[in-house]
Formats: C-alpha cells, structure tokens, sequence
C-alpha cells in the first residue's frame, strides 16, 4: 500500500468514527429529551414524547342509549366516545382538567375553528404572572399555539363556557389532569374528531359535581375487527 492508498484509508476511518459518534450524540440527545414539569397552565416548549397506548384512538364496543353523533368525555379514565351507534364508538385519549378544575355538565359544540387563535382568559393571566410567567394576551394559529390543531368551543345553551376540546403542542399531556378545564386531544386526533363533528352536537361531561345527570354508557373494550377495518381505510 502507498503513501496515498494508506492516507485515504485512514481519512475514511475517521469519517466514519466522526459520522458515528455524531449519531450517537444525536441519538443521546434525543433519548434524554424528557418534559419538564410545570405546575402552571402553559408549557411553551413542545416536547413531542407520546401518550400510553390505551390513549392511542380506538374503535370499541360501547354500550350506550346515546344517539350516534353524541360526544361523552369521561374525564375519570380520561377517554372521549364519539358514539357511533350499532354499540360501537371510537374512543379517543384525552387530557383534563388538574385538581380544582375539572367540571361536568352536558353542552353542545357551537363554534369550530381550524389552527384557532389562543385568548387566554383574563384569570388565568392574573394567575400565571404570579407564578412569573407572562402569557400573551392572544397568540395566533400554529404548531407553537397551546390550542393545537383544531378547537370545538363549547356552549350552555347561548352561552360560552369558556371550555374547548382542543388540539395541544404537548402530546405527553394526555392522560393527565393538567389543564385548566379544557378537554386536550393529540392533533392527530382532534382533526379525526373535527372533521366528524357538526356545529350542535351534543357534549355529555362526566365529571365532578355529577352535573351531567343520568347517562348510561360502558366500554366493552376494542373491537378488533372494526378496528382491523379502519386500519385498512375502511
């Protein structure tokens, strides 16, 4: 082997040592990227670990005398059904309320908007500038916007509850009670909902204070061969 043979080899091999020792503090880098804890309403930095697979979206046998169409968020097991009749609906996971904030009631969808602008409300201001964190009076629709990709905003009657079923920039958030009332959905998730949710649309929420009255409804579980279905486009 030559002078130059010899030269060129060993510049390979350092490339090499070089390529993979970038790899894997790439790889480290991205293993210990965990979400840091936050007891306030916002975390603004994205932190894209996912949900438990329970909470993944499901096609389950559910026995209800709801009719198809019908929204029932149990905010306990932290699931939403969007009845679909024939004792079927599709289970969606979802986040909720922390202590102090969860709610019940039944109410309807009478707005929707896609990558919907945030407005955090006036108490919740007051109450994050305590803590030292400053929110924005409003934040226009995108990946960083805390309501995600899709918002159904949630009325009694006339009148706005202040609550929405919304997307969230913090999927690691599903299956916790961390917001302020509102009802967090994966983005994935809140578009599949969002698309198959008319304006008036019935939301039954059962949560604290029982306010939802009577409502009958038991998750049978997955059912494999809807399922198997949908997977294929079906």
């Amino acid at each position: 082997m030559n002078v130059r043979t010899f030269t060129a080899a060993a510049m390979g091999v350092a490339m090499s040592v070089l390529l993979a020792a970038g790899a894997a503090q790439a790889f480290t880098l991205s293993q210990s990227s965990t979400p840091s804890r936050t007891t306030g309403d916002v975390q603004l930095v994205a932190v894209q670990k996912q949900p438990a697979q329970k909470f993944q979206r499901r096609v389950v046998k559910l026995d209800t005398t709801e009719k198809p169409g019908t929204i029932i968020i149990d905010t306990n097991n932290k699931f939403l059904y969007l009845v679909e009749g024939k004792g079927k609906a599709t289970r969606y996971g979802i986040g909720v309320g922390r202590e102090g904030f969860g709610w019940s009631g039944v109410v309807k969808v009478q707005r929707k908007a896609e990558w919907p602008r945030w407005v955090p409300p006036k108490e919740m201001i007051a109450r994050e500038r305590k803590k030292g964190h400053i929110l924005p009076e409003y934040q226009e629709g995108g990946i960083d916007n805390p309501l995600g990709a899709r918002a159904l905003y949630l009325y009694k009657g006339k009148s706005d509850t202040g609550f929405r079923i919304h997307g969230t920039n913090q999927p690691w958030t599903i299956g916790l009670n961390m917001s302020s009332g509102c009802i967090r959905m994966m983005n994935k998730d809140v578009e599949h909902l969002y698309s198959r949710t008319p304006v008036g649309t019935k939301v039954i929420v059962v949560g604290p204070g029982n306010r939802q009255g009577k409502v009958q409804f038991a998750d049978k579980g997955v059912d494999h061969f809807r399922q198997l279905f949908a997977a294929f486009g079906g």
